[in-house]
């Protein structure tokens, strides 16, 4: 959760101390004014991280970091001051806004975190948006999307100069015929018997753990918050699934627990039908634009004979949930959504962002199949292209 009125004080603060010209003091200064905890360079509290950096000029060279300290702070936001002899210059620096890590950083890998990021290495603009104090909540609602793994292969990649662990698909002239055949599948499913038991399937799944749902709703960080209800509703060890209900209903800290990074959240096979099927969450009450689909992922997919993909829509709200479950070629998704490739590796098509508007608009209207095929057909060729 981003604490605007604590963070406009900061940028207050900092602000009114331009000139000060030195890092020491001014930390020291607003260590002091806001009560913060000190680990190595980085001073810190629940609401925000900050780092001091001294420089000639806004644009600096310097060091500011290692990734694998920012990873600690990578849910909050995480702010660089940047203190000239005129100036003091404010950015955010989680991961979401780094192009990349220092060029020293060749032993880095996704498996392997390790290296560190120059100021030159961080984003001054992101998604139209100047990486200064006025828009900070907005950038951080963006970064909050993604989380540090959603931006991990993309640091690797532009890193280190190489693939990313998900390649650009190459889509011969058989698999695209192959691919152009999935809307008339998707809409056979949705009128098929095999649709009314997965959703009735995930319907029982929903209705099992809806007081621990609503509950994780609640969480701040959106990314374990998704994380965690896409746990309670896909899990198969009734152990694991107990210990995460504990903990929520308990207020305690949440046990490990794993979920894979793969196109879809739940997979069912049918005679006809392969499925998989993505939960999004829609808080009533929070506003944000969920990530959607790795674009790759979804063609490879979309290529195999028998596969249908779908969206579960949950409408989250303080004491009830609705759900949905619609075709990812559903009208009302195609025509709001858009693709982004700050999510991905340079090599990559990129992933689909979906809208809170869209998903709005699904929860308030009745389940049933919408699917324009010729739309459809459109919205896979600028996938591919």
């Amino acid at each position: 959760m981003y604490n605007k009125e604590l963070i406009e004080k900061l940028v207050c603060f900092i602000q009114q101390h331009d000139g000060t010209a030195d890092k020491r003091l001014l930390s020291a200064m607003v260590q002091d004014a806001f009560h913060l905890e000190r680990s190595r360079s980085v001073y810190f509290c629940p609401d925000f991280a900050i780092r001091f950096s001294q420089s000639q000029r806004e644009r600096m060279s310097n060091t500011v970091l290692s990734l694998s300290a920012l990873q600690k702070y990578d849910s909050i936001p995480f702010i660089v001051c940047i203190v000239t002899p005129a100036k003091n210059y404010l950015m955010l620096a989680n991961t979401t806004f780094l192009i990349k890590l220092s060029h020293s950083s060749q032993n880095f890998t996704a498996d392997n975190i390790k290296g560190s990021f120059n100021g030159t290495d961080i984003m001054p603009e992101y998604q139209g948006l100047s990486n200064t104090p006025e828009n900070f909540k907005a950038l951080f609602e963006l970064h909050s999307e993604i989380s540090f793994q959603g931006n991990l292969s993309r640091l690797v990649e532009n890193t280190q100069s190489i693939n990313g662990r998900i390649e650009k698909l190459d889509v011969t002239a058989p698999m695209e015929s192959a691919i152009m055949r999935s809307p008339r599948r998707a809409v056979e499913f949705l009128h098929s018997d095999d649709y009314l038991d997965l959703r009735a399937d995930l319907s029982s799944r929903v209705h099992s753990a809806q007081d621990a749902i609503i509950k994780a709703a609640q969480l701040a960080n959106v990314n374990i918050r998704g994380r965690v209800i896409e746990y309670l509703i896909t899990c198969t060890d009734p152990a694991s699934k107990a210990g995460i209900i504990r903990a929520l209903e308990n207020n305690l800290p949440l046990p490990q627990f794993l979920t894979e990074d793969r196109l879809g959240d739940y997979s069912k096979s049918y005679p006809s039908y392969d499925t998989e099927t993505d939960i999004k969450t829609k808080i009533l009450f929070l506003h944000g634009n969920p990530k959607g689909f790795n674009i790759d992922k979804l063609l490879k997919f979309m290529s195999e004979p028998k596969s249908v993909y779908l969206i579960y829509v949950l409408g989250i709200g303080s004491r009830d949930i609705f759900t949905r479950l619609i075709s990812v070629f559903d009208e009302r998704l195609i025509s709001s959504t858009h693709i982004e490739s700050h999510w991905s590796g340079r090599n990559t098509r990129g992933t689909v962002q979906l809208t809170e508007d869209a998903l709005s608009n699904i929860l308030n209207q009745p389940d049933c199949p919408q699917i324009d095929s010729d739309l459809a057909k459109q919205f896979l060729r600028r996938l591919i292209g």
